[in-house]
C-alpha cells in the first residue's frame, strides 16, 4: 500500500476495544443495593443514590482525570452525603468497605468485544498503521493490554494518559510523526475521542455504544476540518475507511467535512 493510502489509525481501548462500563454497572448495583439497605426507611430511594454518585463520579473525573483511586472515593462521598442529610454519622467500616468494592473493578478478568481481533488484523494486513490512546493508570491500562496481547499490534505506539482530553491528544499528534489528513481517531466517548479529534482537524469514528456512561454524552461542535462516521460495531471500521479511501481517489480532491450517522 502506498504511503498516500496508508492511514494511521488511532484506537481507544475501554469500551472501544474491551468492556469496561459493564464492571463499573456491576459494582454501582452493589453499592446502590448496599445504601439501600443502609438507609432503609429513610425515604432515599435507589434511583437518588445513583444520580449523586454520578454527579460526584463525573465532578472528579473532569478535575483530577482517570484515577484508580476516584471510583471507589466516589461511593464513600455519595454515602456521606446522604448520611450528613439524615444527620447520621458515617461508619468508618462501611466506608473501609466501599473503599474495597470500589478497587475490586479493576480486578475482573476483561473481555474484549466481538471482532476486536479480526478488524485489527485486517487493518493491519492492509498496511495501516495502529496506534492505541487510553486514559487511565498505567498499571492498570498495561494490564489490560498486556492481557489481550495489543503490543502486537500497536507495538511502541501506546500512548497512556491520566486526562483524556483536546490537550492530550494535539500532544500525541504533535510530538509524532503523524499526517493529520490520514489520521483516524476511533472511539466510544464523544468527550475524550471525538470532540478532540474534531478539534484537531484529524478524521474520527463513533462507536456508538448502548448504556453509555453520561460523562461521554456532550454536544459536538461541527468542525468543517474533520470528517466523523458512526457505527456501531468494531466490523465496520475497515469499511467505512475503505470508502473514504477510495472517495478521495476517485475524486482526486480532499472532501469537506461531513457528519455520518
Amino acid at each position: 500500500m502506498s504511503k498516500t493510502l496508508t492511514q494511521q489509525i488511532i484506537f481507544d481501548l475501554d469500551d472501544t476495544l474491551v468492556h469496561c462500563n459493564i464492571y463499573f454497572d456491576q459494582i454501582l448495583d452493589e453499592f446502590t443495593e448496599l445504601l439501600s439497605g443502609w438507609f432503609a426507611n429513610t425515604g432515599i430511594t435507589a434511583e437518588e443514590i445513583r444520580a449523586k454518585q454520578i454527579e460526584i463520579d463525573i465532578a472528579g473525573v473532569e478535575q483530577i482525570g482517570f484515577i484508580s483511586t476516584h471510583f471507589p472515593q466516589s461511593l464513600i462521598e455519595t454515602y456521606r452525603y446522604f448520611s450528613q442529610l439524615l444527620g447520621l454519622e458515617a461508619g468508618v467500616a462501611q466506608e473501609e468497605q466501599l473503599m474495597k468494592l470500589g478497587m475490586s473493578v479493576y480486578d475482573r478478568e476483561i473481555e474484549a468485544y466481538p471482532g476486536m481481533t479480526q478488524t485489527l488484523n485486517l487493518l493491519r494486513s492492509q498496511g495501516h498503521q495502529l496506534h492505541l490512546y487510553t486514559g487511565g493508570e498505567s498499571v492498570i491500562q498495561q494490564r489490560k493490554i498486556d492481557q489481550m496481547r495489543l503490543t502486537d499490534y500497536f507495538e511502541e505506539r501506546i500512548y497512556i494518559r491520566r486526562h483524556k482530553n483536546v490537550d492530550a491528544l494535539e500532544e500525541i499528534l504533535t510530538s509524532g510523526p503523524f499526517d493529520r489528513s490520514r489520521t483516524w481517531m476511533i472511539g466510544n466517548s464523544l468527550r475524550t475521542d471525538i470532540m478532540p479529534a474534531l478539534s484537531a482537524g484529524i478524521h474520527s469514528i463513533y462507536i456508538k455504544r448502548p448504556n453509555e456512561w453520561s460523562f461521554n454524552l456532550v454536544e459536538l461542535k461541527h468542525d468543517t476540518k474533520s470528517e466523523m462516521y458512526t457505527i456501531s460495531a468494531l466490523e465496520e471500521i475497515p469499511s467505512v475507511i475503505a470508502n473514504k479511501l477510495s472517495l478521495s481517489s476517485y475524486s482526486g480532491v480532499k472532501h469537506s467535512a461531513a457528519f455520518s450517522n
